[in-house]
C-alpha cells in the first residue's frame, strides 16, 4: 500500500505539471494572436487617424477595431455628448469638457489594460510554482525509495538508481514547465508596457488636438444639410399657415 500511494502521488504530480504545461502553451498561443491583432489594428487606425485632414474628419472614421480605435471613439463620444448637453447631474458628468475627456480616455485605457493583462497572472503563478510542485514529487518519491532500499538491505547502484532516478524526473518536468511560462510572462509584460505607452501618448495628443477645436466636434455635413432642409420646410410651412390665416381674416371682413 505505501508503494501504491507513493506512485499515485508522483503520478498526480506529473499530471499536474502536464496540465500546467497545456495551460501555459495555450495562453502563449492566445496571447500571441491577441498581440499580433492589436499591433495590426493599432497601426491601421493610427495611420488613418493622422492622415485625416482635421479632428472632425477623424471623428467620422468607422469600421476600425483595436485599443487605439476604442480609445479614440470613447473620446469622440464624450465630446459629442458634451456638445449636445445632458440633463444628468452626478459626479460622473461634473467638470468641464477637458475634465470629462480626460476621465473618459483614462477609463477606456484602463479597460484596454485589463484586457491585455488577462492571463498574465496565470503564467506568473505557473512559472513560480511549477518547480516546487516537481520538487514535491521528487522529495516524496526519494523518501519512499530510500525506505524501500532500506527494507531490501542492499545499497548497490542498480538498486538505488532506479527509484531515485524516477523521482528526479518530476523536478526536471517542473523546471521544463516553468521556463516557458516565465519567458512568456516577461515577454507579454514588456509588450503590454509598449502598448500602454503608445495609448498614453495617443491620449495626450488627442487632448491637445481637441483643445485646438475648443473641445467641440462639428456635426457631419450630410446631417447638417438634412437639418437645414428640415428647417426650410418648417419655415415654408409656417409661412403657408400665416398666409392662410390672413386670407381667412380678409374673407370674414368682406362678408361682414
Amino acid at each position: 500500500m505505501p508503494s501504491l500511494s507513493t506512485a499515485a502521488i508522483v503520478d498526480g504530480t506529473l499530471w499536474t505539471l502536464g496540465a500546467y504545461s497545456v495551460i501555459t502553451w495555450g495562453l502563449i498561443l492566445i496571447k500571441g494572436i491577441q498581440h499580433l491583432r492589436v499591433a495590426r489594428f493599432n497601426h491601421v487606425f493610427n495611420k488613418a487617424f493622422w492622415h485625416a485632414p482635421d479632428l472632425h474628419a477623424a471623428s467620422e472614421l468607422s469600421g476600425y477595431s483595436g485599443p487605439v480605435a476604442r480609445v479614440a471613439q470613447a473620446g469622440f463620444s464624450t465630446l459629442r455628448d458634451a456638445d449636445v448637453g445632458t440633463t444628468i447631474h452626478d459626479l460622473e458628468h461634473t467638470g468641464d469638457r477637458q475634465e470629462l475627456l480626460d476621465r473618459c480616455l483614462r477609463q477606456q485605457m484602463q479597460k484596454e489594460r485589463g484586457s491585455l493583462e488577462s492571463g498574465l497572472a496565470v503564467l506568473a503563478t505557473i512559472g513560480s510554482t511549477a518547480p516546487f510542485v516537481g520538487l514535491f514529487g521528487t522529495v516524496y518519491g526519494i523518501m519512499h525509495a530510500l525506505q524501500d532500499i532500506s527494507k531490501s538491505g542492499s545499497a548497490s547502484l542498480d538498486v538505488v538508481a532506479g527509484p531515485i532516478g524516477e523521482a528526479l524526473i518530476a523536478t526536471a518536468i517542473g523546471i521544463a514547465v516553468a521556463v516557458p511560462a516565465v519567458i512568456a510572462y516577461n515577454f507579454f509584460l514588456r509588450r503590454n508596457k509598449v502598448i500602454w505607452a503608445f495609448l498614453d501618448n495617443f491620449a495626450t495628443d488627442f487632448v491637445h488636438l481637441a483643445l485646438k477645436t475648443s473641445f467641440v466636434i462639428k456635426r457631419p455635413a450630410g446631417r447638417s444639410a438634412e437639418e437645414s432642409g428640415a428647417s426650410v420646410s418648417v419655415s415654408q410651412g409656417n409661412k403657408a399657415v400665416v398666409e392662410l390665416h390672413r386670407d381667412l381674416t380678409y374673407a370674414k371682413g368682406a362678408h361682414a
